[in-house]
């Protein structure tokens, strides 16, 4: 090395490039909140595509639970139908008997997070969702803030970003659409209009619906993964992730359309 490192010009680097990143994703075609692996798989399908697509993810590390496997046995299950999802990541995927294979967690997380900023998709970690903007009853946009400000009970005003179509991806505790709900009222495409939160495990009813719970929940306003089941009531399903990633490409494909139709 032959230039004496500058304390002040790394700063100036880091503060730069992220503040010139978080600006040009002010407005975007999709904003996801959060970066498990059903709102991974559908960054990465919709950024594919073309979208311009920016993630808000709540915790430090992006991934959701996947990261654990079961138990924190680090190896995932995942079904035959998937496979082609697994294999367009990279992931090394075992057979273990019938249609079930395994997959260790932590390079199937770590390939889908690379294949999603490979694709262009935009990740902000330690930011959260705290809110919806909503213009003619329509969701348009997030209110966002950074996660450290909520852990610490701060008071200070957040910021709000715009969007074509946003993606409820925050899993069984739906932070967006809880509070979409708390604030605008029970207006849900659901029964009653209201969350009817997730049943006690049934992996197989569970995987089959979380793809078919897989919708616009509120106008402008998807879901996916676990998310989708606690919308509309079906059981989870454990570390069994085939329908996560089945899911998240199901909601690129009905926002692509969408956007299409729009256009």
């Amino acid at each position: 090395m032959t230039e004496k490192l500058d304390e002040i010009v790394i700063s100036r680097a880091i503060i730069e490039t992220y503040m010139k990143k978080l600006m040009d994703n002010c407005d975007v075609d999709v904003a996801i909140a959060g970066a498990g692996p059903a709102g991974l798989t559908a960054a990465y399908y919709l950024a594919k595509a073309g979208c311009k697509v920016a993630i808000f993810e709540r915790k430090l590390s992006p991934g959701g639970g996947m990261w654990g496997g079961g138990m924190l046995f680090n190896e995932i299950v995942v079904q035959k139908p998937s496979l082609p999802i697994m294999k367009e990541f990279g992931v090394k995927t075992q057979h273990y008997k019938g249609d079930y294979y395994t997959a260790d967690s932590v390079e199937t997380m770590s390939k889908l997070l690379a294949g999603t900023l490979d694709a262009g998709a935009k990740l902000f970690n330690t930011i959260s969702v705290e809110d919806t903007m909503i213009k003619n009853d329509r969701v348009c946009g997030f209110v966002i803030n950074w996660s450290a400000v909520e852990i610490a009970n701060l008071h200070v005003d957040p910021l709000t970003i715009r969007c074509k179509y946003a993606i409820e991806a925050t899993g069984h505790p739906l932070e967006v659409l809880a509070r979409l709900v708390k604030k605008k009222g029970k207006y849900l495409n659901t029964p009653d209009g209201d969350i009817q939160w997730e049943e006690p495990m049934d992996a197989s009813v569970g995987e089959e619906m979380v793809v078919k719970n897989t919708k616009e929940v509120y106008p402008g306003m998807f879901v996916t993964g676990m998310g989708a089941n606690a919308v509309y009531g079906s059981p989870r399903m454990g570390p069994i992730f085939g329908g996560m990633l089945l899911s998240g490409r199901k909601v690129s494909d009905l926002i692509l359309k969408a956007l299409k139709k729009g256009a």
